[in-house]
């Protein structure tokens, strides 16, 4: 009895030493809420509203009938119609649209003879799940098509038009739909972030653990070289780190690199550049190292999960879009990709280096501001 008494005698002082201080309160109660509505609104699986664009080289009465299926499905939309094949490569290289329906000139032609008629679906293979989703849904509407068909033909009719309109797959960037070659490029920014908030973050609140925090700030050197001496080791670590994994996933898993080294290593640079800023702005407001492993973690959750590594960032509420705006993640995960499977040039991946340089900066300006005030 005495030691259950002591047991419970301990675990009272527990809970009270846990409910007492206002930041442990913070972290039991607010954490799991946010992360559940986040679950809630971004991870998800669905698609909706899918743009595509048509190429209908038939224009008949017969293609028209097939493209009606796409337009009354709720899960598409037409972004418009294409008049040359050229157009083809502009819409799927810049992300426009993630489906392209051609349908042939002899379309009709072969369904009025009783034979199969072909139509083409060139599909953006760069998230291997979403291209499957979406083929699962074009093949819908076709089989809805030629069932349609078969109704409007008499018995004999039927038995030679067993399959009316055949459906062509044909995916680009990723032919054969690996799913490593979507996920792998990705795992290059986020175990670099992962390794360079945990370096960065655990800087200063070892210092303060320690007691030698105050002892750095009476040295001559100013806030703005502190704040460099404890940013340069993390940006060097991370660049090394996203180096390593790099050298993983080209040489151990085979994934092509079709773009320029110079391209991916300068959007690595800003992106770690980015992370570097976030870590010392979870280090300046923690007062001990354990706080700091729990910011670096209850960070990572909700940035992985707003920045399309898994899930579309089309396929979340446009309340959560928006967030994503200022999660660095969107941006390498975009730009990796970009040049591990489209070989993309810097001039089409600009625009997802200059906002990991801001919001950068943006970081490292707040975390100076802490460094000064001295917040403890």
């Amino acid at each position: 009895m005495d030691s259950i008494r002591r047991i419970l005698a301990l675990m009272v002082k527990e809970f009270l030493a846990l409910l007492k201080d206002p930041r442990s309160r913070t972290v039991v109660m607010f954490p799991p809420i946010i992360q559940t509505i986040l679950f809630g609104y971004a991870a998800t699986f669905d698609l909706r509203e899918i743009p595509y664009a048509v190429y209908d080289q038939s224009r008949s009465v017969e293609s028209r009938e097939l493209l009606a299926g796409l337009e009354g499905s709720k899960n598409f939309t037409l972004i418009g119609h294409i008049h040359r094949h050229g157009e083809i490569a502009e819409l799927v290289d810049a992300g426009k649209v993630k489906l392209v329906v051609m349908i042939r000139e002899d379309f009709a032609r072969q369904l009025r003879a009783g034979n199969p008629a072909t139509m083409q679906a060139i599909l953006d293979g760069r998230n291997s799940n979403t291209a499957s989703i979406v083929a699962n849904y074009l093949t819908g509407v076709v089989q809805n098509y030629n069932l349609a068909l078969l109704e409007r033909m008499d018995s004999s009719e039927r038995q030679l038009a067993a399959g009316p309109s055949v459906l062509v797959v044909r995916h680009w960037f990723n032919e054969n739909l690996l799913s490593r070659w979507f996920f792998i490029p990705g795992l290059v920014g986020l175990i670099a972030l992962l390794v360079t908030l945990l370096v960065t973050s655990l800087s200063v609140a070892r210092e303060r653990e320690h007691g030698t925090f105050d002892q750095l700030l009476v040295t001559p050197m100013p806030p703005t070289e502190i704040l460099i001496g404890k940013a340069l080791p993390g940006l060097i670590i991370g660049v090394l780190e996203a180096t390593l994994i790099l050298c993983i996933a080209l040489f151990w898993f085979e994934i092509p690199l079709r773009g320029s080294l110079a391209t991916l290593y300068a959007g690595l640079v800003a992106f770690i550049f980015a992370a570097v800023g976030i870590g010392l702005m979870i280090s300046s407001l923690a007062k001990t190292m354990q706080q700091a492993l729990l910011g670096t973690f209850l960070f990572m959750m909700p940035a992985t999960l707003l920045s399309g590594f898994a899930t579309p960032i089309e396929n979340m509420a446009p309340v959560v879009q928006h967030l994503t705006v200022i999660n660095p993640l969107r941006y390498i995960f975009v730009l990796l990709r970009g040049v591990f499977i489209e070989g993309a040039s810097f001039a089409l991946l600009a625009n997802q280096i200059w906002p990991l340089a801001i919001i950068g900066a943006c970081n490292l300006a707040a975390a100076g501001w802490l460094f000064r005030h001295r917040i403890y």
